[in-house]
């Protein structure tokens, strides 16, 4: 009796190098960007731009492998790799950061269990301010 395997697959959009597009983005899957965006991205996957990939926008996603160039932030959840030719102008805000040598980046960098803490540190002090005015 044979048996069959579900494989249970990503979608992987591609945009190829000499396209440009022109909007926001917004996908589920995986997302390789060859050519120009002119626009944000916001991917529930991994976004890669490749080397002839340019992206004129904001970028929130998964998981980022930066080859090309960036202009504008970057929110991303778990891993974000800048690559050697990697260009980057805009802040960034991560969980883990990767950055080969040879990779240009131009901002600010927050990590994100820095964030995390910073706005659990405002929420106490907005509470013990709360309570100490009805103290009053």
């Amino acid at each position: 009796m044979a048996r069959t395997m579900e494989v249970e697959t990503t979608p992987i959009n591609i945009v190829t190098n000499g396209t440009t597009i022109k909007g926001d983005i917004t996908a589920s899957g995986d997302f390789r960007l060859d050519g120009t965006l002119e626009g944000n991205i916001q991917l529930n996957g991994k976004l890669v731009v490749g080397d002839t990939g340019i992206v004129n926008g904001n970028i929130l996603c998964q998981n980022a492998n930066i080859i090309g160039t960036v202009n504008g932030n970057l929110s991303v959840k778990e891993l974000l790799s800048l690559h050697t030719t990697a260009r980057v102008k805009g802040d960034i805000l991560i969980n883990k950061l990767s950055i080969e040598p040879g990779a240009v980046f131009t901002g600010k960098c927050r990590m994100l269990d820095e964030v995390r803490q910073q706005q659990e540190a405002e929420a106490r002090a907005a509470a013990e301010a709360q309570a100490a005015e009805e103290e009053n």
